[in-house]
């Protein structure tokens, strides 16, 4: 049991710190996830080695660790994650195996990839439409010429749209697929109107941090410093800064909030009578 809140607390201030760390720079350095790292198998090494006979309580840890490893990997790889969101996921691995039995926290693992999934969706619908909202003129601007450039991809979807609410009389499933068919191609065009009304700024030379998105590609004299995922690195940010005065830059929507919603919840799933019921194995 003390065990369990130990590790539920560290873990909760870590995930506060990097939540505001999050919305205030748009980064989550790589020290306070490393430390959570540290401080949580620490934590379950010498917890085993005085507490309580044999180690499954760490080698649960590292196994978790293994594990969110390669989901923080596949998730960065597969462009779904920023670098810090990775390390996050990968630092909560070494958390989350409250139990002593693989089974059951392979169950918590999947509980909380879950709520981690719902959660996400909502908050960044409800977060992309507060900054539809916050920047009307341009959102609505964008979208108008977003339309413009994507008006054959919209009427192919509602061509093909049409055509299986048709099949919809003979089978239920036909109308739904319809129904998201032509939903799709709004939903695209929103989601880029954001991206380039709302998530698109210019910011001078001088603030750039590492990992910074560019927005384009950016010509230096005979070198072109691409606009890559991984962001830029410390020798391209010295170089922009001896010759431009200002970039443009894409800001991601900060997400350390859903791992700390979703860690909240999970714990709560975890104590409480719900946890009996539900059963993903």
């Amino acid at each position: 049991m003390f065990g369990e809140i130990f590790l539920f607390a560290l873990a909760l201030i870590w995930i506060v710190f990097a939540t505001i760390q999050d919305i205030k720079k748009r980064e989550v350095a790589n020290w306070l996830n490393f430390s959570l790292i540290i401080f949580a198998l620490g934590f379950r090494f010498f917890y085993s080695l005085f507490l309580e006979k044999g180690f499954s309580f760490f080698y649960q840890g590292l196994i978790g660790f293994g594990i969110f490893f390669i989901l923080g990997n596949v998730l960065y790889y597969g462009k779904m994650f920023a670098g810090g969101d990775a390390k996050l996921m990968v630092a909560l691995g070494t958390v989350l195996s409250f139990s002593n039995i693989f089974e059951t926290n392979l169950r918590i693992f999947l509980l909380f990839f879950v709520l981690f999934l719902l959660v996400g969706v909502l908050y960044s619908i409800l977060f992309t439409v507060y900054l539809s909202i916050k920047h009307s003129r341009k959102f609505k601007k964008e979208f108008i010429n977003q339309f413009r450039k994507n008006k054959k991809f919209v009427f192919l979807g509602i061509f093909i749209a049409i055509i299986f609410v048709i099949f919809g009389f003979f089978s239920n499933l036909f109308f739904l697929l319809g129904i998201l068919i032509f939903i799709f191609p709004y939903l695209y065009i929103y989601v880029k109107a954001v991206d380039e009304s709302c998530m698109v700024v210019k910011i001078k030379a001088d603030k750039l941090t590492e990992g910074d998105w560019l927005y384009k590609n950016v010509k230096i004299g005979n070198k072109t410093i691409k606009a890559s995922w991984e962001g830029l690195n410390k020798n391209e940010i010295s170089l922009i800064k001896k010759k431009k005065d200002e970039v443009l830059i894409r800001k991601g929507i900060p997400f350390t909030p859903v791992f700390l919603i979703s860690f909240i919840l999970l714990f709560y799933f975890w104590k409480s009578n719900i946890w009996n019921k539900i059963n993903f194995m």
